[in-house]
């Protein structure tokens, strides 16, 4: 009794506008705009995630179920190639006499699944069915029963996919011929994908379930987290919109230890040295207001007074206003040269050699005053530096030496290397600072008190300017001073500054 079967052939499968019209709104609509996008974003992502592993889960358990289905069809092959050659009834323990009886005894011993259905063809007609309380009927398709009835008339086992608008089956058509009589026959055994489909896709449909709710808690929890995290930013912004040219001292809470909080300290001291900008800049307005008016109410005053009829009272009255107005333009020079020492092209670096550069400003100061000019020492080194700039600031501490010590006195200018740095200094016997003095008379109009009592033509910027010129190379200014018996003021600059020259 001859019977084949073959391997199974698998088919493959298929912005918010409008402007907003106050601060509060503002605020509100800026810190939630971000707290909305976050939360979108992170919804997206957990929205791809889940629908990503359920559909790669999906198409897994699905190729899974048709390749469960295949390998039953081919298990049901086996058994009735083995019912078929033990050709016993396990019911009567008889042989079988035909086709008829074999199929009969096959679908007797089978058992079905849910999905499952079955039948028998004899001589190419439709002879036996599964009994009514199986729920697949294979039989009630005429499309099928006809495919059936055609593999049926093959001699190879036939394992193969029938889709109709209705069905969907895996099934397996196995011949069979009587060698006694010729007669023909075919088990027909099917699985119902649709049945297996529907299971699967309630399992998933409660997954969608799952992970639509996953997705709703996620988007609380984030939308509250990221309230809190973002707390920062809104009180970045009501402080923001709270501080005025009027109130800078307002700061913004810092609370914990992450990013947020970091970000905050580092706004909270951007507004520190905002407000001490702010305030040296309201210093500066008081100290140049008080510094011009001064010239000016003299110049008005003499001016209002001044007989325009006596030609020696106005020649007097315009020389004092000349005089005057040199010293307002020498203030203003002086404030335009501290302003420009806070830009990063203010000095121009290059190799000088200290002690050429100590001669040569030997010889620019003894026309100063006629004072006793001494060279104290050279430094024979070369560092780097400007040389105007420094040339500048050297001359400015001769000047005051000069100003402020007693004709026929002497005032000695020198350099030399200490370690790392070039000391270049002025020392005199003039008027000397006081301990208190040393650091005031290194700021923008600070005056010695008894300087400022003895010359009243200073607007107390020389040494400030000194002091930003010494600090743009990276260096300082000493002050060693013992009052009424003189001073030595030294730039102490280093041989290497920490930036290259930018010149």
């Amino acid at each position: 009794m001859p019977a084949t079967l073959t391997r199974p052939h698998r088919s493959r499968l298929p912005a918010e506008t409008g402007q907003a019209s106050t601060g509060t709104t503002r605020r509100t609509t800026g810190v939630a705009s971000i707290r909305e996008r976050l939360v979108v974003t992170i919804l997206l992502l957990t929205l791809f995630g889940i629908g990503m592993s359920g559909s790669v889960a999906y198409v897994l358990q699905w190729g899974r179920i048709q390749s469960q289905a295949y390998a039953q069809l081919s298990r049901d092959a086996s058994d009735f190639r083995e019912l078929a050659n033990a050709n016993i009834d396990a019911g009567t323990g008889k042989p079988f006499t035909n086709v008829s009886d074999l199929l009969r005894g096959a679908l007797q011993s089978k058992t079905l699944s849910e999905s499952g259905g079955i039948l028998g063809i004899v001589d190419g007609k439709l002879v036996w069915k599964a009994n009514s309380s199986v729920t697949v009927r294979p039989e009630d398709d005429p499309g099928f029963v006809a495919l059936a009835l055609e593999k049926a008339k093959l001699s190879t086992v036939t394992t193969e996919r029938y889709s109709s608008r209705s069905t969907d089956y895996a099934y397996l058509v196995f011949p069979v011929v009587w060698s006694f009589s010729g007669e023909t026959g075919a088990l027909v055994r099917v699985i119902d994908l649709n049945i297996e489909r529907r299971a699967l896709n309630d399992t998933f449909v409660t997954y969608a379930l799952v992970g639509a709710f996953a997705i709703a808690v996620t988007a609380l929890i984030t939308w509250l987290v990221m309230a809190r995290l973002l707390q920062p930013i809104s009180w970045l912004q009501r402080t923001a919109e709270e501080i005025t040219e009027h109130d800078l001292k307002r700061r913004i809470p810092v609370r914990g230890n992450d990013d947020l909080a970091a970000l905050t300290t580092t706004v909270n001291g951007m507004l520190d040295r905002l407000e001490s900008a702010v305030e040296a800049q309201k210093s500066l307005l008081d100290d140049v207001g008080h510094e011009l008016r001064t010239p000016m109410t003299i110049i008005r005053g003499h001016l209002e007074l001044m007989d325009t009829t006596d030609p020696k009272d106005a020649e007097v009255v315009r020389a004092l206003a000349l005089e005057e107005l040199a010293r307002m333009s020498t203030l203003v020079n002086d404030l335009i040269l501290l302003a420009q020492s806070e830009r990063s092209d203010f000095v121009v670096l290059q190799d000088v050699d200290a002690a050429r550069l100590t001669d040569e400003t030997f010889e620019k100061v003894r026309v100063l005053g006629e004072r006793r000019w001494i060279l104290d020492g050279l430094a024979d080194v070369t560092f780097m530096v400007d040389p105007q700039r420094i040339t500048q600031a050297w001359l400015q501490l001769a000047a005051n030496a000069v100003k402020y010590s007693p004709d026929g006195t002497d005032i000695g200018i020198g350099s030399k290397v200490e370690d790392d740095n070039v000391r270049l200094w002025v020392r005199d016997h003039g008027l000397g600072f006081t301990e208190d003095e040393k650091e005031l008379v290194l700021q923008r109009f600070g005056r010695s008190r008894r300087a400022g009592a003895k010359r009243t033509d200073s607007a107390g910027l020389g040494l400030a300017i000194v002091n930003s010129i010494a600090l743009a190379h990276g260096g300082r200014v000493d002050i060693d001073s013992v009052p009424d018996l003189g001073s030595t003021v030294s730039l102490v600059i280093p041989r290497q500054p920490a930036t290259e020259p930018t010149s």
